[in-house]
């Protein structure tokens, strides 16, 4: 199961979000992102886990928890839209 981990806090580490997760079951993957949006940055991560049971049990536990001082928000993750295109902007522009 992928879960979409947000707020989190500049601080939180890949390994320390994997301990918090590992409480709950087997996880399989952490990848924390950084990003810059409206001109602030934002820091959210994505948590597979080796089991449907454990990662909801892992999401209605851990929703709001304060994570190094930010309550965390803990969702299912939705998959990518299959009309998501994967190359980059500038090669999406028009040819003149």
């Amino acid at each position: 199961m992928n879960i979409y981990v947000g707020n989190l806090s500049i601080e939180v580490t890949e390994d320390e979000l994997k301990q918090e997760f590992a409480v709950f079951g087997q996880v399989n993957s952490v990848n924390i992102v950084a990003s810059a949006r409206g001109g602030r940055n934002t820091i959210y991560g994505f948590v597979e886990m080796a089991s449907v049971t454990d990662g909801e049990s892992a999401i209605v536990s851990l929703s709001g928890k304060p994570l190094r001082g930010s309550p965390i928000n803990v969702i299912k993750a939705l998959p990518l839209s299959p009309k998501r295109s994967k190359k980059p902007r500038h090669a999406l522009s028009k040819k003149i």
